[in-house]
């Protein structure tokens, strides 16, 4: 477990109990304001095998993320083979499971990568493009389930949102300009140094925009599949919507799980999906039983993860090329 947890070798058990307890109360209000017995109804309606289906396909439309994050990480200069990328990867979604918010994954999946990379910056770079671009994709799924559901939401609503958007996207940018321009006279020698490396990933992925693109391509069918995974969960479960209405909510929802505040998300995703879905008429109990399902299956995937990303680090190739990244990083 050491040897495939590089990140968890000393666990802030404290944080993670904090994290959990949070989840907890957050599921106990929850409940203060929407019937259990129609959120446990509604879960009960799933099948168990319907259940296992879901389970098993989501984790098949999650090769496609790993061969997205391969795409980022290698476009850099990082060589890893599919199965070191999928071990980061399933790693990383076991991890999400245990670190804060389902962002915390990404430490775990990172922490790997760095070990089995020939180039650190790449890793670097490759996982921060590979989380921008499933950001991206979850705010273009949103954007868009705001333009077709023209009838749902009233216009100051609407532009809003897009206003908000629209404010994000400009803030990335000049961000991304100011750090571009900063003098390099700012930093240390040591710093400078890994600028040089970071500047030389930057370079190599530029040179591969096709990559860029697929993996673009990749991000929309994975966060597409699961979206549709889970509207079939919810029909599975009684709550009928039109695909607009999760296009719109579903995605917000999983950015909200991006929150810090909860263990995995758990509690954070069923409140922001409720206080989503509830205006457009489903009903609150029967949203909160469909999002614990789904919180169901993720859990399992991320414990079958785990199990994934330990038997293939027993592969051949599943070991540190050390020797080629002592050489590309001198």
């Amino acid at each position: 477990m050491p040897a495939m947890l590089p990140g968890l070798r000393k666990p802030a058990w404290r944080g993670t109990g904090l994290r959990v307890a949070g989840s907890a109360v957050i599921l106990a209000l929850l409940f203060h304001f929407v019937p259990f017995a129609d959120a446990w109804q509604a879960m009960r309606r799933l099948p168990p095998l319907g259940w296992l289906a879901v389970l098993l396909t989501y984790l098949g439309v999650h090769l496609a993320g790993v061969n997205k994050y391969k795409l980022m990480l290698n476009g850099a200069g990082a060589g890893l083979s599919f199965s070191q990328a999928a071990r980061c990867y399933f790693a990383g979604l076991f991890g999400a499971l245990l670190l804060p918010s389902v962002a915390g994954g990404d430490i775990l999946k990172a922490g790997l990568a760095l070990r089995l990379a020939r180039s650190k910056a790449a890793v670097v770079l490759g996982s921060l493009l590979d989380r921008l671009i499933d950001v991206a994709v979850l705010v273009a799924l949103a954007t868009v389930g705001v333009a077709l559901a023209p009838g749902t939401l009233n216009p100051a609503d609407r532009r809003g949102f897009f206003i908000i958007v629209i404010t994000l996207l400009v803030a990335g940018i000049l961000a991304a300009g100011v750090v571009a321009m900063l003098p390099a006279r700012w930093f240390s020698y040591r710093m400078r140094r890994r600028l040089v490396r970071l500047r030389r990933a930057v370079r190599s992925t530029g040179r591969r925009p096709g990559r860029v693109a697929a993996a673009l391509g990749l991000g929309f069918f994975t966060q597409l599949g699961i979206l549709s995974l889970t509207t079939l969960l919810a029909a599975a479960c009684g709550l009928h919507l039109p695909y607009r209405v999760w296009l719109f909510a579903w995605p917000l929802a999983k950015i909200t799980a991006f929150l810090p505040i909860s263990q995995a998300g758990i509690g954070v995703r069923e409140v922001a999906l409720a206080a989503l879905l509830v205006p457009f008429g489903a009903a609150g109990g029967v949203v909160v039983g469909v999002g614990l399902a789904w919180e169901t299956i993720v859990i399992a995937a991320g414990l079958i993860s785990g199990l994934i990303s330990l038997l293939l680090g027993r592969l051949p190739d599943g070991e540190s090329p050390e020797v080629e990244t002592r050489v590309a990083e001198r």
